[in-house]
């Protein structure tokens, strides 16, 4: 008889024996009760036991969250607007030929928009700091 054909037969009758040892004799196995199948309702949250979710935020439209950010942030949207009247000004003097005044209205343009961009780095930076309610 081959080596590894005696280490299989070992093998498989630890296994059997091990098998044979763990259920003893006249004792049944308890037999599964199948349950009911479980329905999942998907328009209801699931129910868990201890968890009770908190009131969904209304939803806000444009308007409201701008008139939200404003206030959060003032200084943004007085920046949006210095730049987009600058630029609008400075554009209509250039077209007029008053080419010395429309240098300086684009220069305060660019002043507007490091403005408004020093804004929302601040905005942004004032936010992450605040501590969370």
């Amino acid at each position: 008889m081959p080596r590894s054909f005696g280490l299989f037969h070992f093998l498989l009758t630890e296994v059997v024996s091990m098998a044979t040892a763990t259920t003893p004799v006249g004792q049944d196995q308890p037999t599964k009760v199948d349950s009911p199948p479980v329905v999942f309702d998907l328009s209801q949250p699931p129910v868990i036991e201890g968890f009770s979710p908190l009131p969904r935020a209304r939803e806000e439209n444009f308007k409201d969250k701008f008139i939200r950010k404003t206030k959060e942030n003032p200084f943004v949207p007085i920046g949006c607007l210095g730049t987009a009247g600058a630029l609008i000004y400075g554009l209509s003097a250039f077209r007029r030929g008053k080419t010395r005044q429309s240098q300086l209205l684009m220069r305060a343009r660019i002043f507007a928009q490091g403005f408004t961009v020093v804004a929302i780095i601040v905005g942004v930076a004032a936010t992450a700091l605040k501590p969370k309610q």
